[in-house]
């Protein structure tokens, strides 16, 4: 195969097209009647400019990645204090922690006001007392609602299947759904119900039952 020497590369020449080796040894294959001076070196700097979006994409990513881990450290660390306030509140819940298949805790969950309300809340999952994933959740009901409370919720597992019905997002609690109130004793005499149990705990102001018609979740998985 014929080849001639033009300074600084070499062209070997195979067939009609050229394949150009340039003095970074990285080769470039060109088609005749495309080799404008242009052209050559867009083509050339294409390497060098693939290199640089993959870093600066990199750079991007890192701090939003970080922001996503700090906000996830914050609700479990959150969910580790809401869970001893529940047993603070009532020592029973200690035995549904330690026995139940899984649970979700909502640390911070905020009511909308009277009326047409709604709640959001972001939520930590476990698995046999392990961390599993995240949850998000969010409520829009009709009816009476206390405004502008703010409480914890935890959501108890009976069963593998139980749970997984919460990771595949399959879970919706009806209208007329509510959360057991948080107080001494008041984990006795509560059973599950469709592989569920829930409890709520008001961060300030009065001790009520939660309405809880209307949740729907969203897992994620760590």
């Amino acid at each position: 195969m014929p080849v001639s020497l033009i300074s600084p590369q070499r062209v070997l020449r195979r067939s009609n097209w050229h394949i150009f080796l340039w003095n970074t040894h990285r080769p470039f294959i060109f088609i005749p009647g495309i080799q404008k001076s242009s052209k050559m070196k867009l083509l050339r700097s294409f390497p060098l400019l693939t290199i640089f979006f993959l870093i600066a994409g990199l750079f991007v990513n890192d701090p939003i990645m970080a922001q996503a881990d700090e906000k996830d450290d914050k609700i479990v660390a959150d969910a580790h204090l809401a869970k001893a306030e529940f047993i603070k509140g009532d020592a029973l819940m200690q035995s549904l922690f330690d026995n139940s298949y899984g649970y979700v805790i909502f640390p911070n969950v905020g009511k909308g006001a009277i009326g047409i309300g709604g709640a959001a809340g972001n939520g930590a999952v476990f698995q046999k007392g392990t961390l599993i994933g995240m949850a998000d959740m969010k409520q829009v009901s009709i009816g009476f609602q206390w405004g502008g409370q703010a409480y914890r919720e935890v959501i108890f597992f009976e069963t593998e299947a139980d749970l997984n019905r919460f990771k595949e997002d399959k879970i919706e609690f009806s209208g007329q759904a509510s959360a057991v109130a948080v107080t001494k004793g008041a984990a006795a005499n509560i059973k599950y119900k469709d592989g569920v149990m829930i409890f709520s705990q008001t961060k300030g102001g009065l001790m009520y039952e939660a309405s809880v018609g209307g949740q729907k979740f969203k897992f994620r998985l760590l």
